[in-house]
């Protein structure tokens, strides 16, 4: 049975992506992110499920500064469509509700039910755990925003269902390993995942990156970070769509290399049939 580590408690939507990806799976709930890598790096998990972003919210805080120092390789991506249920406690009405609960990306993300309803909110660390507060208060003043299984595990009834302010809203996830596993044959679609950091030198972001204009490789994200105050050159992380043993992308990547202090490929693994919708669309 693989054990899988990530952020939330049961019910979340990690928790869905991770029973998804890995059916009967034991689960490492953890309090935040960090702790989540921490378990697979000590052995306490044999892989973390963590979100990286959002169609709706962008990027998930401090995930893309993690992942680079945390020695794990990305072995797998999973798109989860996001759904939020409404909840309160069982005999609970709608007219009854004063006071909403949920992670704050979820509030944000329901923002035309808030509007609708006037209700106050309440920002919980999690959205399952925003069930869970639900169901202990006992108050049926109080709702919670959750995905559709925490109604279930709490015991809570459903007062609207399906409440996201976008029907198309998804959230990618990554799947971390201690071993970086055997990659995918470059023949098949292909995403590769990797961090650099550019040498101080006039130019060097522009230089470092054109050689995947030149070699045709599509860039599919670019994310900047400062690892700390002061002059330092900024470091990146970077999506590409192909293998590095394709010719193309290796030419990219040795360009990538001479214009930067330090290249680490974090992931090669292959892409998830999403992201094939919108070219078939």
């Amino acid at each position: 049975m693989t054990i899988v580590a990530y952020q939330g408690e049961p019910g979340s939507n990690s928790a869905t992506a991770a029973h998804a990806l890995f059916p009967g799976c034991g689960e490492v709930p953890c309090t935040g992110f960090e702790q989540a890598l921490d378990a697979v790096t000590l052995g306490d998990a044999d892989v973390a499920v963590i979100p990286v972003d959002n169609s709706a919210a962008g990027r998930v805080a401090d995930v893309h500064h993690l992942l680079p120092e945390s020695g794990l390789f990305i072995v797998a991506e999973y798109f989860l469509a996001i759904r939020f249920d409404l909840m309160g406690v069982p005999g609970a009405s709608l007219d009854q509700v004063e006071c909403v609960r949920s992670h704050v990306h979820a509030l944000g993300q329901c923002r035309k039910l808030l509007r609708e309803g006037g209700w106050r909110t309440h920002v919980s660390d999690d959205t399952a755990g925003a069930a869970r507060e639900v169901a202990e208060l006992g108050d049926p003043r109080h709702a919670a925003l959750a995905p559709p299984a925490a109604a279930e595990l709490y015991g809570l009834d459903v007062l609207r269902p399906e409440v996201e302010d976008d029907p198309e809203n998804t959230t990618r996830f990554v799947v971390l390993s201690r071993d970086s596993g055997s990659w995918p044959d470059p023949d098949g679609t292909t995403m590769t995942s990797l961090f650099f950091c550019v040498r101080n030198i006039p130019s060097a972001l522009f230089k470092a990156l054109g050689g995947f204009a030149t070699s045709g490789v599509n860039l599919t994200k670019i994310e900047s970070y400062q690892m700390s105050a002061g002059l330092s050159p900024s470091r990146f992380y970077v999506e590409i769509e192909g293998h590095p043993d394709e010719p193309h992308v290796a030419l990219a990547l040795n360009e990538l290399r001479f214009f930067s202090s330090e290249v680490r490929v974090l992931g090669v693994y292959p892409s998830h049939a999403h992201r094939l919708r919108g070219r078939t669309a």
